[in-house]
């Protein structure tokens, strides 16, 4: 039976990988925000998956504004960088895993939730500046990873209890999975960042660590929290959190068992204008 392991959550600013393209980590504006990943490079290596299954939002680079599915799991053998305006980010392909992608959209579908099957698309920093804050400039990532997107870009975007009941289905579907492998379950995107109107530039430190702090202990009472509250809170980019509630609810303490244990937790403002926040849950043995 596969199984998941742990949970990885962090923001995915796109110039943070930019900084890390262009060798720029190191100074002293750019450290500050990936010394908060120190922690996590080695745990990686520490706690490598066999499979990593990451929820993010596409950039209108798989998908437009003519066509945005809700929820779209990649079924392909392999994702290429997206070109973003200024060239692909010099990283690996993303090799992905198809026959447990096609299992979950078996199961999960089968459990009612509408997914859009996705045979061929490239991946922007979405997905691939999280792969580089836990894993570093590599020539190929450690392991598959399929790729989830969420529609958090054009409204009506789901809410959180749909993520968090979506995760649960998630964690059901990998667990009926045949083969015995260790899966890891991502959320990405946020937190607090408003890039545009009267209000760009907005960060909101209380509600970001407010939000880390029941996303670990309450997130079933997180799930409730309705999308106007993250837009005033954390500004209209901020709705991208409901991510993570689809990775907090894929961990088993939602399906009876216990508490996940905090491996690591950072936070930091800003990073172009954002917060970036990170935190790594393990499942209690």
């Amino acid at each position: 039976m596969a199984r998941i392991t742990a949970s990885v959550y962090t923001s995915h600013v796109p110039a943070i990988g930019a900084a890390l393209d262009l060798g720029k980590s190191s100074e002293p504006y750019w450290q500050k925000v990936f010394s908060g990943y120190d922690c996590s490079k080695q745990w990686a290596k520490e706690h490598k998956p066999d499979v990593i299954f990451l929820v993010y939002n596409d950039h209108a680079t798989a998908f437009s504004l003519d066509m945005i599915p809700t929820f779209a799991i990649g079924t392909a053998a392999e994702y290429q960088p997206a070109d973003e305006g200024w060239g692909p980010r010099p990283v690996p392909k993303v090799v992905g895993h198809p026959q447990l992608s096609a299992h979950i959209a078996q199961s999960v579908i089968q459990q009612d939730f509408d997914l859009t099957i996705i045979n061929k698309m490239d991946v922007d920093h979405g997905l691939t500046v999280p792969l580089s804050l836990m894993y570093g400039q590599v020539d190929q990532w450690p392991c598959p990873v399929i790729p989830f997107a969420v529609n958090v870009v054009q409204y009506p975007v789901p809410s959180g209890r749909r993520c968090l009941n979506l995760g649960k289905a998630i964690r059901k579907a990998i667990e009926s999975y045949d083969e015995d492998i260790n899966v890891h379950i991502w959320g990405t995107g946020g937190m607090s960042h408003q890039l545009q109107g009267p209000r760009a530039g907005l960060i909101n430190k209380e509600f970001d660590n407010a939000f880390l702090d029941r996303l670990i202990a309450d997130p079933d009472g997180l799930a409730g929290m309705p999308h106007i509250d993250y837009v005033r809170e954390a500004g209209s980019e901020g709705i991208e959190l409901v991510m993570w509630l689809i990775a907090r609810g894929a961990m088993g303490d939602l399906a009876g068992g216990p508490a996940p244990r905090v491996a690591h937790r950072f936070y930091h403002v800003p990073a172009s204008n954002t917060a970036v926040g990170h935190l790594i849950l393990e499942e209690s043995k």
